[in-house]
């Protein structure tokens, strides 16, 4: 018999696990079968040729993140790269100077583990390194070979009608950019161990200011649970919403932003990459028409909706940029939205479908007591996200996830 005071947070589970399933299989088109045990095994899809995956630039914030500089073995970066011994993999060191077996932790992690697919989609056959980190020169400026942050691989085979699938392997084993870039080789590359990129999440700046329903501007900083702040309704239409709880509350953490700015009016949003932000192709889309996407989609051109004298209006996006800035915020309010900095925004990233998220945060707006009761400030991000974003992970298209994922942040 379970104690008292466990039997609501076993019910919520129950609640939570019976919720989740429902809307996973509306999103998963015709095949699925809720409550089957495993799925089939997805067929792999082979990259085409001069194809890229995620199909972002390799050095922006979606992919593998912006050029560190060059590190040379006198340099005390140097120590950064670790030599890859692994028997089942083959390099091909034409220097004769072990450059090729090194790299960052973060690439040779990923390349193991694509050592081991190989193998497996190809008996006998092992995994060949033809690049890896160059301290010559032999690559294009601001290469991320430069780093040991690339590697150009095939197999040791060199059967070149398995190339395609050698880079969808390697997507599959986590590299953060692949590209077919050759029909001699497939390029792939990772994030920086300490950049920002690696760390962003699905929030917005401490100092981001939202209004209150009495009137007054603050920070989310400042914000708490029970405050009304500006959101917007599903008719589209501007309305105060309770702030329920905080699903990522770290004032201590640098993040990289994404900023997005605006002209008539002008407005000026940061938020993470994956963090949903409502846009449309045209000014004339009604608010409730606008969809979201994730504001490393977001490109100059498109609309956002801003709040304006009266109600909320489209304003044409004019620039998009990246910074750092210290702190990251991420409030769930009961409709879902809020208006920060006079921006538009969803409560909800990682994921691309708003509406699905929303659904599947139910549970949090209607037990908020319980879920806040469950969670402080100093652990971070709450762990019903965090939950969300390991179901959906198994249960939902990788389409339907940012390239970045959750990457240490829940919202």
């Amino acid at each position: 018999m379970s104690p008292a005071w466990l039997r609501p947070r076993l019910r919520f589970c129950l609640l939570l696990l019976v919720l989740l399933l429902v809307p996973a299989a509306r999103g998963c088109g015709p095949g699925r079968v809720v409550g089957s045990r495993r799925r089939p095994p997805r067929k792999l899809v082979p990259l085409a040729y001069k194809q890229f995956s995620p199909n972002v630039p390799e050095k922006t914030l979606g992919a593998s993140g912006r050029y560190e500089g060059k590190i040379a073995r006198s340099s005390e970066r140097f120590k950064e790269l670790t030599p890859n011994y692994n028997p089942d993999i083959i390099f091909k060191d034409e220097e004769n100077t072990g450059a090729d077996r090194l790299m960052t932790q973060r690439c040779k992690d990923r390349l193991n583990s694509l050592a081991i697919s190989v193998m497996n989609q190809w008996p006998g056959v092992k995994l060949r390194v033809t690049e890896g980190w160059d301290e010559d020169g032999h690559h294009s400026e601001e290469s991320l070979h430069y780093e040991g942050r690339a590697v150009d691989i095939t197999t040791s085979d060199r059967d070149r009608n398995k190339y395609g699938l050698l880079a969808r392997l390697a997507v599959e084993a986590g590299f953060d950019w692949v590209y077919y870039e050759s029909k001699a080789h497939v390029h792939c590359s990772v994030k920086s161990e300490h950049s920002a990129a690696a760390k962003t999440g699905g929030c917005f700046p401490a100092g981001a200011q939202v209004r209150l329903e009495n009137g007054a501007r603050v920070a989310l900083s400042a914000v708490k649970p029970g405050d009304r702040v500006l959101a917007m309704g599903e008719d589209g239409n501007p309305t105060f919403s309770d702030v329920l709880i905080f699903l990522d509350r770290e004032p201590n953490r640098l993040r990289a932003f994404q900023v997005i700015e605006t002209q008539d009016p002008p407005r000026r949003l940061a938020l993470t990459p994956a963090h949903l932000l409502f846009i449309a192709d045209n000014h004339t889309e009604p608010a409730a028409r606008f969809r979201a996407t994730f504001a490393s989609h977001v490109q100059p051109g498109q609309y956002v909706l801003v709040a304006g004298v009266p109600g909320l209006q489209p304003a044409r996006v004019a620039a998009v940029s990246t910074h750092v800035a210290l702190g990251s915020y991420a409030p769930l309010t009961r409709h879902g939205t809020l208006v920060v900095e006079d921006v538009v925004a969803s409560c909800f990233a990682a994921v691309a479908d708003h509406h699905l998220a929303q659904l599947a945060f139910w549970p949090l707006r209607l037990f908020p007591s319980l879920a806040r009761g469950s969670w402080t400030p100093s652990e971070g991000v709450h762990w019903y996200p965090q939950l969300l974003y390991r179901l959906g992970r198994l249960l939902l298209e990788e389409s339907s996830f940012h390239p970045l994922g959750m990457s240490g942040a829940g919202s």
